[in-house]
């Protein structure tokens, strides 16, 4: 094996090749704790792993400590913070992997462009609050946020290393006597009275940390930090060259006493409108309200960092706590003039270049590539299905179907009529559960070739049969639902993916040759090559509709989209459209894609009519990365690695219908049924969003595994049947809930 490349001051000899199953690239960087290496998931996902130094790993008390960094990272699930994956604090050399965030930290930016401008200072700082906000419902407390804990990706800033965080609950405290933090972003209670500590120090560091984004140095800058300790705990900040539109908002956040400073909704309500006009800088956030209200987009009279002092509400009016009285205050001696009515931000000249690698750095790999056979059986229909009314009776249910890891699933009905939810993972190849109860009516086990695997595609239904492909691909078999007992099989090793139709498989070569088998029995229908080298196929539900196929030309520049008659495979029409497309699902009357960039940022949909091939393209108003979709009807819901969710219309009136920052990260493809959008998180939380206005509705509480090397490399989408919803968790559990009901999830 090659030495690994260490680009940090780490010793040669602390350079293990493996963290758990992980294999160690290179070395990003070292530091007190540890040293933070580069890897790459089995299923593609790039990874940050710190690993701790041998010195520290000896040490009981590091050992807690680092415990208690990694509890506090993982009770942390938001779109503006680093995830973990996996981790094993009790490890002889103590690790913990997150996903690679792809973007410099605040201070190399700063550092090597100079000074933020106002519309990437409001981002900023809209970004900061829905992080902290994530961060301090999950009952934890940062405790040291500072520009080089703040990465700047694609789709927004990121918080990262809770290495000196502290839950509410927790029961590690801090010494006496000992400072911990960072000391021109620390709070004067941090200074003071270090044990009572809370949320409102973060938003302390994260005024100081705009400060610094936007003039290049801190409010308490000086050489010596016990000079800095007394000023942050007695002299006024220094915001010489903060923009008038934001010194309202930061010399609150910059209060001495806790109380007086906002809380991270009052700063995410701050910004809002200034949010609203940045987009662009950094992606959409969801912005609701009521035209004309105070404090809301187009209310007369009021300033977009400034609402009025009061602001209705449903009940009435209450103080909206947003805007300080500063014309006695400490800080209005910092500037010849602070205006009584502070003017929008000039939002001109709007930046969208992406910030090239230069931390830690994010990045899920999609999983374009194929190795090996790849089922697909579980995109290969759309997953919008109609709701229909629940059984009376229907109870919640729970059941483990065995195995370390997240099961994958599907639900619907076989050729007799046999109604049930159809689970594969870990050490399980199929299995049916009773979609009332939960109970496991047949279960078979996995080979142990297959056993510890998980990451494939669920079970399908098509020709009356399920079709199970195992894990490693080199098997396909189809299966009576009721039973379970085989009906027929098939060696797919050497094919490079399997697609299913309502009532055929295709079998998919690296050369682009397709072998059509009927679903019920296995016998073939028709081969030959149809498409070319990366064709992805995909079809309507349902018998009607022709089988489409899109192949990519070498240059990634163009892509050609084809038709076939499924029953015969014979050609019925072909087209070659501009730039990357890859379909995401199709119904009787059109094709729906998604349009990517070279950086595989999506960009657009796609939509194609079946019988006039007439193309409709909707560009979003900021990119997606890593993006999933599924069709409903004209309308194909979009989401995003961050979490952002849109609903884009691609008839009547085509465009985006409304965009939620859910602050899921790493989400599954979404489910649409009865009016509701529904998705998976990676920490098995069930989230039903409203399908009209786009308002998160409900979500079940989360199902983690506390066992390290748990990572779900893929999430399998929810399913809604008949009432209920279906999913599945990381902690090995299958659970069902009241479709109808995600208010009371």
């Amino acid at each position: 094996m090659p030495p690994l490349r260490n680009t940090g001051p780490a010793p040669e000899a602390e350079r293990p090749d493996y963290a758990g199953r992980y294999l160690l690239e290179s070395a990003l960087g070292s530091g007190g704790m540890g040293v933070v290496h580069l890897a790459t998931s089995a299923s593609g996902l790039r990874l940050a792993i710190k690993v701790i130094h041998t010195n520290h790993a000896s040490d009981p008390e590091f050992r807690a400590r680092f415990r208690q960094e990694v509890a506090a990272a993982r009770r942390v699930s938001g779109a503006f913070t680093a995830p973990v994956v996996d981790a094993d604090p009790e490890a002889v050399r103590p690790w913990m992997a997150t996903l690679f965030i792809d973007g410099p930290t605040l201070s190399e930016r700063v550092k090597r462009s100079g000074p933020l401008g106002p519309t990437e200072l409001i981002m900023l700082g809209a970004g900061l609050a829905e992080g902290l906000r994530d961060i301090h419902r999950a009952g934890v407390v940062h405790r040291d946020l500072k520009p080089s804990n703040v990465l700047l990706a694609p789709d927004g800033p990121k918080v990262i290393d809770f290495g000196i965080s502290r839950p509410v609950d927790s029961d590690l405290r801090t010494e006496t006597g000992k400072l911990i933090g960072t000391p021109p972003f620390m709070a004067p209670e941090q200074f003071q009275r270090p044990r009572e500590v809370g949320p409102a120090a973060d938003v302390f560091a994260m005024g100081a940390v705009l400060v610094h984004a936007a003039t290049g140095r801190g409010p308490f800058d000086s050489d010596s930090p016990y000079i800095v300790a007394y000023q942050v705990v007695h002299n006024e900040p220094d915001l010489a060259g903060v923009p008038e539109e934001l010194l309202p908002l930061v010399i609150r956040c910059l209060a001495k006493d806790p109380a007086e400073r906002p809380t991270p909704d009052e700063v995410m309500a701050s910004l809002r409108v200034g949010v609203q006009e940045a987009s662009g800088v950094w992606g959409t956030r969801e912005i609701r309200g009521t035209p004309g209200a105070p404090g809301v987009p187009g209310a007369p009279g009021t300033s977009p960092l400034v609402p009025s002092q009061r602001r209705s509400t449903a009940t009435g009016t209450e103080p909206a706590r947003l805007a300080p009285d500063t014309t006695h205050s400490p800080a209005s001696r910092l500037r010849t003039r602070l205006p009584g009515a502070v003017r929008s931000p000039a939002l001109g000249g709007r930046r969208r270049g992406r910030w090239v690698a230069a931390g830690a750095a994010v990045a899920v790999l999609g999983a374009a590539g194929v190795v090996g056979v790849r089922a697909m059986g579980d995109d290969s229909a759309p997953i919008s299905r109609p709701v229909e009314p629940a059984v009376r009776g229907f109870v919640p249910w729970q059941t483990t179907l065995g195995g370390d890891g997240m099961p994958v699933c599907s639900a619907g009905s076989g050729g007799a009529g046999v109604s049930g939810v159809y689970c594969a993972g870990p050490g399980v190849r199929a299995a049916r559960l009773d979609p009332v109860t939960g109970r496991v009516g047949w279960r078979i086990g996995a080979g142990r070739t297959e056993a510890g695997t998980d990451g494939g595609a669920p079970p399908v239904l098509s020709g009356g049969l399920l079709h199970v492909v195992a894990p490693g691909g080199g098997r396909l078999e189809a299966l009576d639902p009721g039973s379970g007992a085989r009906r027929w099989g098939t060696d797919v090793s050497s094919y490079a993916a399997v697609r299913h139709t309502a009532d055929s498989v295709l079998l998919v070569s690296y050369d682009g040759r397709v072998r059509s088998l009927d679903a019920a029995t296995g016998t073939e229908r028709w081969s030959g090559r149809r498409g070319g080298t990366g064709t992805v196929w995909t079809a309507a539900s349902g018998a009607a509709g022709p089988l489409f196929g899109a192949t990519p030309s070498d240059d990634g520049t163009a892509t050609e989209v084809s038709a076939l008659d499924p029953a015969t495979g014979a050609p019925l029409w072909k087209e070659r459209l501009a730039g990357g497309l890859t379909p995401v699902g199709a119904t009787g009357r059109a094709l729906f894609l998604l349009g990517t960039d070279p950086d595989q940022l999506t960009r657009s949909v796609v939509r194609i009519d079946a019988r006039s091939r007439a193309v409709r393209r909707v560009p979003l108003d900021a990119p997606v990365d890593q993006a999933q979709a599924t069709v409903d009807g004209d309308t194909v819901h979009v989401v995003g690695y961050s979490g952002s969710l849109l609903a884009v219309a691609t008839g009547g009136r085509p465009g985006i219908r409304w965009r939620l920052e859910t602050s899921v990260t790493r989400a599954s493809r979404p489910a649409v049924a009865g009016g509701h959008v529904y998705l998976s998180a990676g920490d098995g939380r069930l989230l039903a969003v409203d399908g009209r206005r786009g308002v998160l509705l409900g979500q079940t509480r989360p199902r983690m595994s506390a066992e390290p090397g748990t990572l779900a490399p893929a999430l399998a989408a929810p399913v809604a049947v008949s009432g209920r919803v279906f999913a599945s968790a990381p902690d090995g559990t299958v659970f069902a809930v009241d479709g109808r009901d995600p208010e009371g999830w």
